[in-house]
């Protein structure tokens, strides 16, 4: 047993347990251990209900003082009931769980547990969680793993399944050489992993967490540094001329390119026609051009007779820029062939595609991670375009470009990031920004309010829909939460708003659980108006150009970090109708409304994410991770700023020791970071 072994070796996983977790990703005993609980419950002791305040999460000993009363409305089911512990009352609401009915009696103490309200003058706990006497006494004062699941699999089955693992202490070997430990207090790997999962306390769990953050930094720079040095070998093979289309391009723009977009343009096509192998990032906020730009390097290469690729996170932003990049083609008369590549397509199509990427025949591929999948053959590939690159792992475009025979690699980002923290996460890339908008974008519209101000939200949405606009409304959770904290759920939400817009209006959810094809044709709806409002996760942060939608509003604001909120309000604002950003926040404070204020007070995104840096503490330990930027599964690059410079601090001094880790103490270390590499490739490739 080792930790690529199937989960089938753990007792009481037979094959529909197995396939149940594969369902969550988890194929095997190290996504096991990696499929860290995406929060902590702590069970107070329940407290009188005089006690409660508004916005807090307690408990109380209560008994109904009459059955359950459940009505539908719309297809939801509403149960409502007031409680009493013998002085006060309190009303209890839940949603789409009429079973509820006869499973609580009336007379009968339990312990209720939920994030309180107030309505009008009455509290109000919607959705509590229920709990016999004696369960709820044993879990009181101890922190519960929450991990996120999907249908079939539940919390008791992974902890089950994790436990098996950490008592195996043989498969957790140290792999970080001890003079780092030392040198930034890391805890041991062992002690670390069982913390995480099943933490003593939150001192433990503090512990356990810095260290396996600075281990995905410290993988994640190991892997831009080993990129960088093999690139700053590579010359330029490829003989790229100043491209007259790229000019020609230019001059029919129905706009003017700003002076930043100029800037980094002629930057490169400069370095297209240099002698080193280009690598470079570009950042700018949504909206700024950063795609225009991209296209001109496209059509650049192709006038040379080679390839460009272009790489997007979704399939529904890939047939988008696939369709932007034919129809300029056409209207400027240009001889260049695109074509789409993506996983949904049949094989049928798949292979006409390859077979014209291979014969050359294609100028210009646009696609999903399907471009670097084993069956793809470029004939003369120059250039790789990845595009939001916090999508993509420094595997995946390093997979992209090995296509190619050291072609040019540009990376795009709307994701603000400072630049002391761009030029770690960004090692092996020299940096452009593109730090102004176009000149046509009317600034988005910004407030801040609590859940009182809903009603009104609302009747704004109705507002701009009858005006024959399009909003987004953003939930941070898919599920009901098992975690303390309230949070909407797309699902329960969108029956909700569909009870509050008026019958016409077309609202539908979108999640990251769904299928591809389904989050596909949610989106393919939205952006042709057949839905009016969409209901979703933060799945939409790398979305579709939806120049129609003018209104976005996110709930539970509070939630995520600055940086992803101006990612997000960043959905709309794309037309020439005036915007609007709603920011909503649950829990009420005057720290909270400071740090969303800054919303309201800014537009720019490199601003906001300084402020966020300053802002972030050390994280939530009850949230092990805030709504991250970068898809690490713990690190959040703002809160853990610090750790990210140790890690990039102790990368560099182990590899001047030992730049191909060559030593034998660093065996160990070796053959973790192949493990994780392996993992990578198997993954991309499935």
């Amino acid at each position: 047993m080792n930790l690529e072994s199937s989960l089938d070796v753990l007792k009481g996983v037979g094959e529909k347990t197995r396939l149940t977790f594969a369902k969550a990703g988890i194929e095997n005993l190290s996504d096991l251990l990696g499929h860290y609980p995406r929060a902590y419950e702590r069970f107070e002791k329940p407290v009188a209900i005089r006690a409660l305040a508004e916005g807090e999460v307690a408990a109380v000993e209560a008994q109904l003082t009459a059955p359950l009363a459940t009505r539908h409305v719309r297809g939801l089911s509403i149960s409502t009931a007031m409680c009493s512990d013998g002085s006060d009352l309190l009303a209890l609401t839940w949603f789409n769980m009429p079973y509820l009915r006869n499973t609580i009696r009336a007379g009968v103490p339990y312990v209720f547990r939920g994030r309180v309200k107030l309505k009008g003058q009455r509290l109000l706990i919607e959705q509590p969680a229920v709990f016999q006497i004696e369960q709820y006494a044993g879990m009181t004062e101890k922190l519960r793993p929450v991990y996120s699941l999907v249908k079939g699999l539940t919390s008791q089955a992974v902890q089950k399944a994790v436990r098996q693992v950490v008592a195996a202490k043989s498969l957790l070997r140290e792999y970080l050489p001890l003079e780092i430990r030392k040198a930034y207090q890391l805890a041991e790997y062992n002690f670390a992993v069982a913390q995480i999962h099943f933490p003593e306390d939150e001192h433990a769990l503090t512990l356990a967490r810095r260290r396996l953050v600075f281990d995905e930094f410290f993988f994640f720079i190991l892997q831009l540094r080993f990129l960088k040095s093999k690139r700053e070998v590579a010359q330029n093979r490829f003989h790229i001329r100043p491209s007259q289309a790229a000019c020609q391009l230019i001059q029919q723009l129905p706009y003017e390119l700003t002076n930043a977009q100029k800037k980094v343009w002629e930057t490169i096509g400069r370095e297209l026609r240099g002698e080193a192998v280009m690598a470079r990032l570009i950042q700018g906020d949504v909206g700024s051009g950063k795609t225009i730009v991209a296209i001109l390097a496209l059509v650049t290469v192709a006038e040379s007779g080679y390839q460009g690729a272009l790489m997007v996170p979704t399939e529904v932003l890939a047939r988008q820029h696939y369709a932007s990049l034919t129809e300029l083609m056409k209207q400027n008369g240009f001889p260049y062939e695109a074509v789409l590549l993506t996983g949904s397509m049949t094989a049928r199509q798949k292979r006409e595609v390859y077979e014209k990427i291979a014969s050359g025949e294609a100028s210009i591929i646009v696609g999903t991670h399907a471009l670097i999948q084993q069956k793809v053959e470029y004939r003369n590939l120059a250039l790789v375009i990845t595009d939001e690159q916090h999508r993509f792992g420094v595997r995946q475009r390093e997979m992209l470009a090995q296509k190619g025979s050291a072609p040019h690699t540009i990376v795009m980002s709307a994701t603000p990031i400072p630049r002391t923290l761009a030029v770690i996460l960004y090692g092996d890339l020299d940096i452009s920004v593109i730090n102004e908008m176009p000149a046509n974008r009317l600034p988005i519209r910004n407030c801040v309010v609590d859940t009182g101000f809903r009603k009104k939200a609302y009747e704004f949405i109705q507002k701009e829909v009858d005006a024959g606009h399009q909003a987004y409304v953003i939930c941070p959770m898919v599920e009901e939460s098992e975690a303390a904290e309230e949070t909407e759920n797309v699902i329960a939400y969108t029956e909700k708003l569909r009870t509050a817009l008026s019958p016409g209006v077309s609202i539908e959810y979108l999640h990251g659980k769904m299928k591809p094809s389904e989050k596909n044709e949610i989106m393919e709806r939205f952006l042709n108006n057949e839905i009016q409002v969409l209901v979703s996760t933060t799945v939409v942060e790398v979305g579709v150009n939806v120049p129609n939608a003018t209104v976005m509003m996110i709930e539970n604001s509070e939630r995520f970090g600055l940086a992803q909120l101006h990612q997000l309000r960043g959905r709309v604002g794309r037309g020439d109708a005036q915007s609007y950003c709603i920011f909503m926040h649950t829990l009420d404070g005057k720290q909270i409304r400071q740090r969303l204020d800054i919303l309201c007070k800014s537009n720019d995104g490199f601003e906001i994410a300084n402020r966020d840096m300053q802002l972030r503490g050390p994280g939530d330990l009850f949230g092990v991770r805030q709504s991250g930027m970068l898809d690490f599964s713990l690190a959040d690059i703002y809160s853990d700023a610090d750790v990210l410079g140790q890690a990039n601090e102790a990368v560099g001094e182990l590899l001047k020791r030992d730049p191909e880790l060559t030593l034998p103490e660093h065996a160990d270390l070796k053959a973790h970071y192949e493990l994780l590499v392996r993992q990578q490739s198997d993954h991309l490739n499935l």
